[in-house]
């Protein structure tokens, strides 16, 4: 089975919205309806938004947590957007609440990740053609999410929550350029990881 982000969030926006035909309405014209009581508008920021913010949560706390925290910053961000001003700037605001969320998870709980590696994962990295079991996905979760943070948070969003590259420019605000970087050094970063885990176990079974 492959890896998903695996949630179904609860529905913001009214039934009668249209959100298939609403992806061309710029996040200004959303923010700005929204900060006047439009209810569907900030629904369909929500929509838009919801896989960022699960990536960027998912990049800092455990799954199960980070499925309960995207509630907690939308919340958040509906509380708070009276108060915005760089509507257009919606999506970078919106990571900040989230990455500050996380930190405050952290600070209160001190959670410990409990996720251990497993050897499958790796041979998945090498052969994309692999089927990536459950457990494969677990560990290479927990493998990502010892990356630098710019990383680990690039390569979620686009294996995890499955956005695109320009997806990921554009509600982050990173550059498009930045968005391949990220994605070529985290994976570079990833396998060498795991070449290294590799090599490691071998040593110890060899010895």
């Amino acid at each position: 089975m492959a890896i998903t982000a695996g949630a179904r969030f609860a529905a913001w926006e009214s039934p009668s919205v249209n959100t298939a035909a609403s992806t061309d309405i710029a996040d200004e014209a959303l923010v700005r309806a929204a900060q006047g009581g439009d209810r569907a508008a900030f629904g369909q920021l929500y929509q838009r938004y919801v896989r960022m913010v699960h990536g960027i949560l998912l990049a800092r706390v455990p799954s199960a947590a980070a499925e309960d925290l995207v509630q907690d910053v939308f919340l958040q961000a509906l509380r708070s957007l009276a108060a915005m001003r760089e509507a257009s700037r919606f999506g970078p605001w919106l990571g900040a609440i989230a990455r500050n969320r996380a930190t405050d998870f952290h600070r209160r709980a001190n959670p410990t990740d409990s996720l251990a590696d497993q050897p499958g994962a790796a041979e998945a990295l090498e052969n994309p053609q692999r089927e990536i079991t459950i457990e494969d996905g677990m560990a290479l979760l927990n493998a990502v999410r010892r990356l630098p943070n710019v990383y680990r948070e690039t390569l979620i969003m686009r294996f995890v929550e499955g956005m695109t590259g320009p997806e990921i420019a554009a509600h982050t605000g990173l550059t498009h350029g930045s968005v391949r970087v990220n994605l070529h050094r985290g994976m570079q970063m990833l396998r060498e990881k795991w070449r290294g885990s590799g090599s490691h176990t071998e040593k110890e079974k060899g010895s």
